[in-house]
């Protein structure tokens, strides 16, 4: 099976999603008490570690996976906007630290849509720039959960890595029945949805 490591972890919506098909968790790392002692309960068998920018190779051993949704205070636009100059924000950048050593196939990263317009998209630019000297191409893209079962509109940007090719994470994202379909329920998000798909192609990655 593939075995993922999540890191800044939450409650774990990822194995929710992925235990279904048989992936196995390697390890989580997360320092909020509740969201510890959720995961403790519920997952007692996985190795459950605290700050993620301390983990060792020894700690979760061999991976095909990398998630991580790390802080998105800094990046929101609800909030002050520092980026990579809030600690929070820095966390973006150990995620990649964290992929470099442990050179998963594949690597899972989310936050908030402000990541992309923050400093001119300079920021994000920089995570994107970081990704690709790991040697991963990628794909980016917002998603929304009310379009995948959750009865709330909450985006998010999801950028997917594969080691040594972006062309896996593309197909990942930009799967064929969702680029064909109009699930947009009004003409204002259908044009912002349209914008959104407006596609981009680096020497890293592709996104829209």
């Amino acid at each position: 099976p593939l075995r993922y490591l999540s890191v800044c972890s939450g409650i774990e919506a990822a194995t929710v999603a992925w235990h279904p098909l048989g992936f196995e968790a390697a390890g989580f790392s997360e320092i909020e008490p509740f969201a510890r002692a959720v995961l403790s309960h519920h997952y007692p068998d996985v190795p459950l570690h605290g700050d993620f920018t301390e983990l060792k190779e020894s700690d979760y051993g061999a991976i095909d996976l990398l998630v991580g949704g790390t802080p998105c205070q800094s990046f929101s636009i609800a909030g002050l906007r520092k980026g990579f100059a809030d600690d929070r924000g820095n966390l973006a950048l150990g995620f990649i630290r964290l992929a470099q050593s442990a050179k998963p196939r594949w690597v899972v990263w989310e936050n908030v849509p402000g990541v992309l317009s923050i400093d001119g998209g300079r920021t994000f630019g920089t995570f994107l720039g970081a990704l690709a000297e790991c040697g991963y191409g990628f794909a980016y893209r917002i998603l929304d959960a009310q379009y995948f079962g959750v009865p709330q509109r909450r985006r998010r940007v999801f950028v997917v890595g594969y080691l040594g090719d972006w062309r896996p994470a593309a197909a990942v994202l930009f799967e064929r029945e969702s680029l064909q379909r109009d699930i947009t329920p009004c003409r204002e998000t259908q044009q912002e949805v349209a914008g959104t798909f407006k596609s981009r192609a680096s020497s890293g990655g592709w996104g829209a």
